[in-house]
């Protein structure tokens, strides 16, 4: 007689199903249970009781039994919903929209959160900060959260299947990703640089220079710029490249070389307008080095030695005929006054005798002074007092 009963031990980790003839009858709890099985008539399967909850491959069926309802708890998360599932208050996975949880009643501390996607909104810290930590922004197939840093000194462009819908100062944030596709694009407000190097063009006369050009920008409307523009920097490099070859194209060299700062302010003129129809403000243009050709630059220095040798024979030539004038001057005066003349003598009679070791003196003191150094024809005359 007993063989014909059956004992069944239920753990506390696990639920029984128990079928007679292939049909469903009960859910066996943790405990022994003994069963009148003639014939054989009875199976049993063990169904784990695990923190993602209960899988069996009838699931759907199962559930439709009221004797197997009535020991599970369900949560179906709609295709605009997502659940945030908490074991003993820890996250423990993510419910995607149209997925079901399904676990046995009493057996778990679970609690879940459910979040409508129909309207766009950023997950809240600190919840955000949980769900990263437990690594629920990406599932084996694809990402679950967008998680996007606005470091200081940028801004955020927020689009939703392509279109912009919001700007995000710095900060942190975190959207779904389920029913949508999420982009965020970082535009820096900061002074920007940009160099334009190596340009070789034609000047008007055919010259060919090398010219390199810096210019300094800001973005100060980035709504603007983003949907007008492709890319922010290419546009600006382009645009200050073709103001570039203009204004050199349209100048010979001596225009050029007379003054940088034409070039630079010629530039500034032209971009910063246009550049402010698309949010962005031109702070500063510079034009770095403008260089000749190998040729040319010796050309040029030839021509640079010969201009200074000009102006030097021209000063020297300037000098030479001051001090001509000078001494036409001095002898009209002398002309004119017997003392200036004799001073003048005297002068030069002591300028000869410095350079003299040794003097003969031949008719006294009155010849040194009187017939040594004449500046006319004439006998020095005496001077009165």
């Amino acid at each position: 007689m007993f063989g014909m009963t059956r004992k069944v031990l239920v753990a506390d980790n696990e639920r029984v199903l128990m079928y007679r003839e292939r049909q469903f009858q009960q859910v066996l709890t943790p405990g022994t249970y003994r069963f009148w099985d003639m014939g054989q008539k009875l199976s049993f399967f063990s169904v784990a009781v695990t923190r993602s909850g209960i899988t069996h491959e009838l699931l759907d069926v199962l559930l439709q039994k009221e004797e197997f309802a009535n020991h599970v708890d369900s949560v179906m998360m709609q295709e605009n919903e997502v659940g945030v599932v908490y074991l003993d208050n820890k996250i423990q996975q993510l419910l995607q929209p149209g997925e079901r949880l399904v676990t046995w009643k009493d057996s778990l501390n679970l609690e879940v959160k459910v979040f409508s996607l129909d309207v766009l909104q950023p997950i809240a810290e600190p919840m955000l900060s949980h769900l990263l930590r437990a690594g629920m922004n990406r599932t084996a197939r694809a990402e679950t959260i967008l998680n996007a840093l606005v470091p200081d000194g940028y801004v955020g462009l927020l689009y939703e299947n392509g279109k912009w819908i919001q700007t995000l100062k710095p900060g942190r944030y975190g959207y779904w990703l389920f029913n949508r596709d999420l982009q965020v694009q970082l535009y820096d407000l900061k002074l920007q640089m940009v160099e334009i190097s190596g340009q070789e063009i034609l000047t008007k006369d055919r010259v060919s220079l090398r010219v390199n050009l810096n210019a300094v920008y800001q973005l100060v409307d980035v709504e603007v710029a983003a949907q007008k523009l492709k890319n922010v920097g290419d546009y600006i490099y382009k645009r200050l490249q073709l103001a570039l070859r203009e204004v050199i194209g349209t100048r010979t060299l001596d225009e050029l070389l007379s003054d940088k700062n034409v070039v630079s302010s010629v530039i500034y003129d032209e971009c910063h307008a246009s550049l402010k129809d698309y949010g962005i403000f031109l702070d500063r243009v510079g034009v770095k080095d403008i260089i000749l050709p190998g040729e040319m630059k010796e050309i040029l220095n030839q021509v640079v030695q010969a201009q200074k040798a000009a102006e030097a024979n021209l000063i020297k030539r300037r000098e030479e005929t001051a001090a001509t004038r000078s001494l036409s001057n001095t002898a009209k005066m002398m002309e004119n006054n017997a003392t200036l003349l004799r001073l003048k003598e005297l002068e030069t009679l002591e300028k000869v005798v410095e350079k003299i070791d040794h003097i003969s003196v031949y008719g006294g003191l009155d010849s040194v002074m009187n017939d040594m150094v004449r500046l006319t024809g004439k006998a020095p005359t005496a001077v009165k007092n």
